[in-house]
């Protein structure tokens, strides 16, 4: 049974009281707090772990939950060798729970108010240098060489406006031939090489990554009308429905441009919508997909195995090397708290250290 699946069978297990206040917690969480659905599906998987843990110990209703069970559940996680990352995650969900819930009146003191947990230890992450973020998008242009593709493009008649025909700033030229309305098509109108929807669309996916340093959600989660062309910037919906705006550069303009004019068209159907980035299929483009993309190029690169994520981290540590400041980073990544922003000093430094270290003869 995957995770998922285990977590609603304990859920489905617990006494009545129980799945009471673990449904209203959630809908406090998503209703009020606005938090995402994976947030909130990883603070009610903690609790319902921390309820079936206390169960056993004879609870039956909410009252019941002491400070001595829920440090007893976080105990018997370190025994097993829960990382400390895990634990501290854990102990915030037991800690947000106990609190809502004596607000709520499900309990009649905030039990786990006293709850000490460890300090997550932060790995400095991975990041790419400069050369080998070049690298990946160097490679990123050339993905699709060698493919050909038989799909028939839209005929004259039925073909969808391309998105690039409706931008704001848009010189795009809606009486354009088949031959050339693909933009460099070969013959009978199939997409050259160089033009190949699903290449083009990678292509952004990764210029837009390392550019803004978007988040993967938030990059499939762009509409075409959250792109400002002219100002070369997006708008983008971050965690707990935060809004904030970032630029990206010309490499990215190009490739946004490329992108709608050669590439969406070809790809665009029913379930489209307004998503800026879509699937081979027409629909959204999925994470999960988006994570393979960036995958699959890096490994084309020789570079390490790279995820989205790792993209996110290469633009911070690049900006401040660059000279950026480190509230300018904090904006432009979305982080709440300029904590979760000074890591990348310390990669900096790191950085700069072993430079030192390999060069200078008295290091």
């Amino acid at each position: 049974m995957n995770r998922g699946g285990a977590t609603r069978a304990l859920h489905a297990a617990l006494p009545p009281p129980l799945r009471e206040a673990v449904d209203d917690f959630a809908n406090h969480l998503s209703q009020v707090h606005n938090r995402s659905a994976h947030t909130v599906r990883a603070y009610v998987t903690d609790v319902v772990h921390l309820l079936d843990h206390a169960v056993r110990a004879g609870i039956r209703t909410p009252s019941d939950l002491s400070l001595a069970q829920v440090r007893s559940w976080l105990a018997r996680q370190r025994t097993t060798g829960a990382a400390r990352s895990t634990l501290a995650r854990r102990a915030a969900a037991a800690r947000t729970f106990s609190a809502w819930a004596h607000r709520c009146g499900w309990i009649p003191t905030d039990v786990a108010a006293p709850l000490a947990s460890p300090r997550a230890q932060r790995e400095l992450p991975a990041v790419l240098p400069v050369h080998q973020a070049a690298a990946l998008l160097e490679t990123a242009h050339h993905a699709g060489r060698g493919r050909s593709r038989q799909r028939q493009p839209p005929t004259s008649d039925a073909r969808p406006a391309s998105a690039a025909d409706t931008m704001p700033g848009s010189h795009s030229s809606r009486h354009q031939t088949g031959e050339n309305r693909t933009g460099g098509a070969g013959q009978h109108g199939v997409p050259s090489d160089a033009n190949d929807p699903v290449q083009l669309r990678d292509l952004l996916l990764l210029e837009l990554l390392y550019a803004t340093g978007v988040r993967v959600s938030e990059a499939c989660g762009l509409d075409i009308a959250d792109v400002d062309p002219g100002r070369r910037v997006l708008r983008v919906l971050g965690k707990g429905n935060r809004e904030r705006t970032v630029p990206y550069g010309v490499p990215a303009q190009r490739a946004l441009d490329a992108w709608l004019r050669h590439g969406r068209p070809w790809l665009a159907g029913p379930r489209s919508a307004n998503a800026l980035l879509l699937g081979a299929r027409g629909g959204r483009l999925n994470p999960t997909t988006a994570r393979g993309v960036v995958a699959r190029c890096a490994a084309a690169a020789g570079l390490p195995p790279t995820t989205p994520h790792g993209l996110r981290h290469a633009t911070a540590t690049h900006l401040l090397e660059g000279g950026a400041d480190l509230r300018t980073v904090q904006e432009l990544l979305g982080h709440t708290s300029l904590a979760s922003t000074q890591i990348y000093t310390h990669v900096s430094v790191e950085r700069l250290r072993a430079a030192y270290r390999q060069a200078h003869p008295r290091a």
